[in-house]
């Protein structure tokens, strides 16, 4: 394999990944973060740090739709719930794990 069909791949999976993530609106983003260190913010983070070490002009909203498929307040309106203290909990224990992103200025 090349270098391309590796990025081809890469990207591949990546859009599969936010398509999965697009469809199963019914897992929060506090959840996921427990239970792998990393949620649909995160994707949007990494997104943003990809195209701003591109020289790409985005911010974070832009980002935030590109992974969330619509405007991040729209997403939370309808399919975010309020954190129960149990997922408080869990979030908080698992904070140590949680990804680290820089985003480049």
């Amino acid at each position: 394999m090349d270098d391309q069909q590796r990025i081809e791949l890469e990207a591949a999976a990546f859009r599969g990944l936010v398509a999965h993530l697009r469809n199963r609106t019914d897992v929060q983003n506090i959840d996921l973060m427990s239970l792998a260190g990393f949620c649909r913010n995160c994707l949007s983070k990494w997104y943003l740090a990809a195209a701003r070490e591109r020289g790409i002009g985005m911010d974070m909203d832009q980002a935030r739709e590109a992974i969330y498929g619509m405007p991040y307040a729209e997403w939370k309106d309808q399919y975010q719930t309020e954190a129960t203290p149990e997922q408080q909990r869990l979030y908080r224990e698992s904070a140590p794990k949680h990804a680290v992103i820089p985003i480049p200025d």
